[in-house]
């Protein structure tokens, strides 16, 4: 059985008072990689892009140490809560696809990821090595926190 992805165009643009969300890529994934939705991050009030934040929908074993929510801030963007007001606005992507919680994760080093993660109501599950067959592990890897959140 071979089953096709429906990304929802209702999506391509996210907002709230501090941050707009423009989508840059709909990825339908692989034996790997779980679909995704990945977005620019605008500051709204000045309209400059500031980083970009993406949302996998679904779960397999790769995505529990990727995490379904993923971002990064221009470093001179950086302390103002920008992941966090991103991340909220992709939540609402994941419960339309069906989604009952998501994994969000970060390397165990990464106290302000900590902080986001756990601003957004997440629990910590437990703090890992990442296994050698994870598709994203090299050498030196970090332990990575792994989180849940029910949505």
């Amino acid at each position: 059985m071979n089953l096709v992805f429906e990304f929802a165009n209702e999506f391509n643009e996210l907002q709230d008072d501090k941050v707009m969300l423009r989508i840059i890529e709909k990825n339908p994934g692989d034996n790997k990689m779980i679909p995704f939705y990945y977005y620019d991050i605008f500051e709204k009030k000045s309209q400059r892009q500031i980083g970009k934040v993406s949302i996998r929908i679904g779960h397999n074993y790769h995505s529990y140490y990727n995490g379904n929510i993923g971002y990064e801030i221009n470093e001179e963007a950086r302390g103002h809560n920008y992941s966090y007001y991103a991340s909220k606005l992709v939540l609402g992507v994941a419960v339309y696809h069906g989604m009952k919680n998501i994994y969000i994760t970060c390397s165990e080093s990464n106290a302000a990821s900590r902080k986001i993660i756990e601003r957004l109501g997440a629990d910590l599950v437990e703090t890992v090595d990442v296994p050698h067959d994870y598709f994203g592990y090299y050498d030196g890897m970090d332990k990575q926190c792994i989180y849940k959140k029910d949505l």
